[in-house]
């Protein structure tokens, strides 16, 4: 600490030798720098220091625009001093996943008479609530808001309907059955569903979509050009989309461009939903398009739909083949130069001519591959996971070879048997012959190996030459990579008990390690790192380069690295966490993890950590060293802990968390629970979504969704 204050005077010092004052910096310069300061700390502390910046701070650059969606220091009566300060100057706010925040918090949101834009996704407003403020906001064109059990559109005013009317975007969270604001929204261009409702209530009882029958409004589609639905696990999910889906089918708007439904599982094609697709294959010109599975899987669907200039699709879990993808998607390769976005994930057989007579394991057809990189030559994400893509031994066609010609990529999602080198996946020891005879008397050690002395060279040499260290070098702008086991499965999966036995990997996947990890190290500009199931990780070496190397990093995710009955690469993992000065996010899955003393002291210094996530069947912790983690960072408002620890340890240790640090931290939600019990899924539920769907739940996350969905 002392170096650091050293440090600082003699920065002050310099400054004041040199004559520098930050005042003197063009306003340009000035609106700038604070543009990186969040609006509540410049309205409320920073334009109180001198006169210059409080003219600047309240410039139209700097409060057009409202963040609040993950100012987790924020609370009731800052935002109402800011909606009282500059309420009238605010024309987009966002409030998504302010969770914490009382529901009367959003009455001071009447304040922003000229809002254009607001999203409440994840505020609890009732529909009383949502009928007042809605009225005041007659300027509104875009709305996202969660519609929870309760929710009563009769009780909206006609003032409020009348808002609605004119709202042209449209975001609805449902947790409960029911149309939401729909029907009052004849303007619809856009509309985004997520569809997160249980079968069954907090009491027991099954739920029904077929509670929406009696509502006497309908959806207006007519002007629609975006629709988007998202379901989670469950039946009744399926059941109130259908509904929504409906109103489509009766007629289909002549507009619409983009068209997307991802549903888990298996989502069963209807009549109604056959008559859909038909008629978009005859009206419609897509621009983006995903389908459940079951849709597309055996279908002519694909050979029948137009595009015009796509920018995303996903086919993620259907059984399309290689030779579809390239005859009936990206067209010979024709017109694809607009894709930005392709996602793959799950589909076996993308890579193969066809998938009839295909095991999952054979080698890919290196020229589909190639055909894809030429036609979508301007891609920025890609999602190839949960998938065995092998290569075959043809110099030059390997999968990591082919990706390094996509140079915009931003994000991208591999399986882990996918980027091993083909000669070291399937190398055998050689068998050069006897040159000197055996006799009697010689002994042969059977089982030791012996390696030359300037083995650390070699190893160095073949792991540059690698073509996953290649690809690495070749993607310099990366910001986003996903390395997952093809058969890797998180034990903690949504609305269902914990898994207690997971798939083995790939055979192929036994031979990536250290060296692929510590090739990742490349990218200067890495911010998201998710690494699961590489069971040849022996120290985790390769873990502390990423850590000195990508400074920009600040999500990571690791899960089943090594050996499962130890934590191989603790020691490597404590080395890395201490030069993660920008790591925000980190999620950790592996059995038999000790969350103990060294550790914690080890991710203490990342200064910037907000929400932590560990899952660990056999796992175990230390009450102690967690209390003064949570002293020591003071940022962290997420904890999240599913061990092997008794349920009164993990209680009592979440109570004391709470007691000591939620007055301070007004967003700090903490679960800590053992993750083989019964009742984990109900202690799930009441996770907030935003941590939920972020970080406490596995998912490969690259092309997801489309691209700027929503602001």
């Amino acid at each position: 600490m002392s170096r650091c204050g050293e440090d600082v005077v003699s920065e002050e010092s310099e400054e004041e030798s040199n004559g520098v004052n930050l005042m003197e910096f063009s306003d340009e310069i000035l609106l700038h720098i604070l543009s990186y300061v969040p609006c509540t700390d410049l309205v409320l502390n920073v334009r109180r220091t001198c006169r210059k910046l409080a003219t600047l701070c309240l410039d139209k650059s700097l409060t057009h625009t409202v963040l609040l969606q993950k100012d987790y220091k924020v609370n009731k009566d800052k935002v109402k001093q800011l909606m009282r300060d500059i309420g009238k100057e605010i024309y987009q706010l966002n409030m998504a996943g302010c969770y914490w925040l009382p529901s009367s918090t959003i009455d001071h949101v009447t304040r922003c008479k000229n809002l254009v834009k607001l999203n409440l996704s994840g505020c609890h407003v009732t529909s009383l609530r949502l009928s007042k403020m809605l009225s005041s906001l007659q300027h509104l064109r875009s709305l996202a808001i969660d519609v929870n059990p309760g929710f009563d559109a009769s009780q909206l005013s006609s003032e409020c309907k009348a808002t609605l009317s004119r709202v042209s975007e449209l975001k609805q969270t449902l947790y409960t059955p029911s149309y939401g604001v729909v029907p009052c929204c004849t303007s619809l261009e856009k509309l985004l569903l997520y569809f997160e409702i249980l079968d069954r209530s907090r009491e027991g009882f099954m739920l029904s979509g077929q509670l929406m029958v009696g509502e006497s409004n309908v959806p207006h589609y007519q002007n629609l050009r975006i629709f988007y639905a998202r379901l989670a696990p469950g039946y009744v999910n399926q059941e109130v989309v259908r509904l929504y889906l409906a109103v489509l089918s009766d007629r289909t708007p002549e507009n619409l461009h983009a068209f997307l439904i991802s549903a888990p599982g298996s989502f069963a094609e209807t009549g109604a939903t056959k008559n859909l697709l038909d008629s978009m294959a005859r009206n419609v010109r897509l621009d983006a398009l995903q389908l459940p599975k079951a849709w597309i899987n055996g279908s002519g669907l694909l050979q029948h739909l137009k595009f015009n200039n796509p920018f995303y699709f996903s086919f993620s879990r259907c059984t399309l083949s290689g030779g579809h993808l390239i005859q009936r998607v990206i067209n010979g390769g024709k017109d694809l130069k607009s894709l930005t976005s392709l996602n793959l994930s799950g589909c076996v057989h993308c890579l193969a001519p066809e998938s009839l007579f295909r095991k999952a394991e054979d080698d890919i057809d290196s020229s589909i591959l190639e055909s894809l990189v030429v036609s979508c030559c301007n891609l920025r994400h890609l999602n190839l996971s949960a998938a065995h893509h092998h290569s075959s031994e043809s110099i030059g066609n390997h999968l990591c070879q082919l990706l390094s010609r996509l140079k915009h990529l931003l994000s991208l999602a591999l399986p882990v048997c996918s980027i091993t080198d083909v000669g070291a996946s399937v190398e055998k020891p050689p068998s050069t012959p006897n040159l000197v005879p055996q006799t009697f008397g010689r002994k042969v050690r059977i089982g030791v190996q012996t390696y030359p002395r300037n083995l650390g060279d070699q190893t160095n040499q073949k792991i540059e030459s690698s073509v996953f260290w290649a690809l690495m070098g070749s993607l310099r702008f990366l910001e986003t990579l996903e390395i997952i086991g093809s058969s890797f499965s998180s034990a903690m999966p949504r609305n269902e008990p914990a898994i207690r036995n997971s798939l083995p990997p790939c055979v192929r996947a036994q031979s990536v390690g250290d060296s692929e990890v510590a090739a990742i190290s490349q990218l200067t500009y890495l911010q998201s790192l998710t690494l699961a199931q590489l069971p040849n990780i022996l120290t985790g070496s390769g873990l502390v380069n990423i850590g000195l190397q990508c400074q920009h990093l600040r999500t990571l995710s690791l899960a089943n690295l090594g050996m499962m009955g130890k934590v191989v690469y603790m020691s490597a993992l404590m080395d890395m966490l201490k030069h993660c000065k920008c790591l925000r996010d980190l999620r950790l899955e592996q059995p038999y993890f000790c969350a103990g003393a060294q550790f914690f002291q080890a991710l203490s210094h990342c200064s910037s950590l907000q929400r932590l996530c560990i899952v660990s069947r056999s796992g175990t912790l230390q009450s102690d060293a967690v209390m003064s983690f949570m002293a020591s960072c003071l940022e962290v408002i997420m904890c999240h802990m599913f061990m092997g620890e008794s349920l009164t340890v993990c209680r009592n240790l979440q109570q004391s968390i709470v007691r000591s640090f939620q007055a301070e931290r007004p967003a700090l939600n903490v679960v800590i629970f053992p993750l083989l019990h019964e009742d984990l899924t109900e202690v799930i539920r009441d996770v907030p979504m935003r941590h939920l769907d972020e970080i406490t739940l596995f998912k490969s996350r690259v092309a997801e969704e489309p691209p700027n969905l929503w602001w």
